[in-house]
């Protein structure tokens, strides 16, 4: 019997692996869960997404920040309020436009950002400390490439 519009497919041989990848990536949100639950209680997870986004790609303003994120400028105006009242980012005036700010790590936002890599280490340590070193390096390897596919 041929495929009309309206009779539904079956899913062919070559994309089998790739709704079985769709959904061991959905999976990577129990993970996320996970290691969020390591972060102090004043760290929520946007937070530290802020912190990290700031980190790797330097001082930036708040629309920059928001397409990194890819959320509404409102949340990130929240997450950004949030460390700024910590001491963990400063906001100065844009020198381009006074009406915008410019947001950049303290030294005490790295400090932190150097506690959260020790706790999500030490959540992976603790989950996978039956993995071999070879297992773990595939896993690397492999999360890399996918990353750079996109």
């Amino acid at each position: 019997m041929q495929n009309t519009p309206n009779t539904p497919s079956t899913p062919s041989a070559p994309a089998a692996p790739y709704a079985e990848l769709a959904r061991q990536l959905t999976g990577i949100g129990a993970v996320r869960r996970e290691l969020a639950r390591s972060l102090p209680p004043d760290c929520p997870p946007g937070a530290a997404v802020v912190l990290t986004l700031l980190d790797r790609h330097g001082e930036m303003r708040l629309s920059r920040l928001t397409e990194f994120m890819g959320v509404d400028i409102s949340v990130t105006s929240r997450h950004v309020t949030h460390i700024a009242d910590r001491g963990w980012i400063e906001r100065e005036t844009d020198p381009g436009d006074a009406r915008c700010r410019i947001l950049r790590l303290t030294p005490a936002g790295r400090a932190l950002l150097a506690e959260l890599g020790a706790r999500c280490t030490a959540s992976l340590e603790r989950a996978l400390h039956d993995w071999s070193p070879q297992d773990i390096d595939v896993l690397n390897t492999l999360l890399a490439r996918l990353r750079s596919s996109f």
